[in-house]
């Protein structure tokens, strides 16, 4: 069954990861979004950054939201930089596309949002920082 800020699941969601959406993708280099973004791709995962604000950042196609990524993308890893009032809506989004993986940043709870998904069979990582947690492997 799915958990959350489950440690084994954790680590076997960046160690088989591949394709990760980093929703609230900021352009802006001192931005910790725009900062893990890069060292994602740094890492080997293929970022996708949703951001409905621009159309590429850091070279790549970015999408205005999850729903917008083309289907035949799967999204192993859904990471969120976004204030906790918008999962809800996130975790809808991420649901519908059969997510892998749901993470919400340092800061952002919402455990309602985190119960839905794990019993749906998404594993969540909650007020988590994926770069500590993937550096840390």
């Amino acid at each position: 069954m799915a958990g959350i800020n489950d440690p084994e699941q954790i680590a076997h969601a960046l160690k088989t990861a591949r394709t990760i959406a980093v929703v609230g993708c900021s352009p802006e280099e001192s931005r910790p979004s725009h900062a893990i973004a890069r060292y994602l791709l740094g890492a080997g995962f293929d970022v996708i950054p949703v951001n409905p604000g621009h159309s590429e950042i850091l070279g790549r196609p970015c999408y205005p939201d999850l729903a917008s990524i083309p289907m035949n993308v799967r999204l192993d890893i859904v990471d969120v930089f976004r204030r906790s009032e918008f999962i809800p809506e996130i975790a809808s989004a991420a649901l519908a596309r059969g997510a892998g993986f749901f993470w919400m940043q340092d800061g952002v709870v919402d455990e309602g949002a985190a119960r839905r998904l794990a019993a749906a069979g998404i594993p969540v990582a909650m007020d988590r920082c994926i770069y500590r947690d993937h550096s840390a492997l």
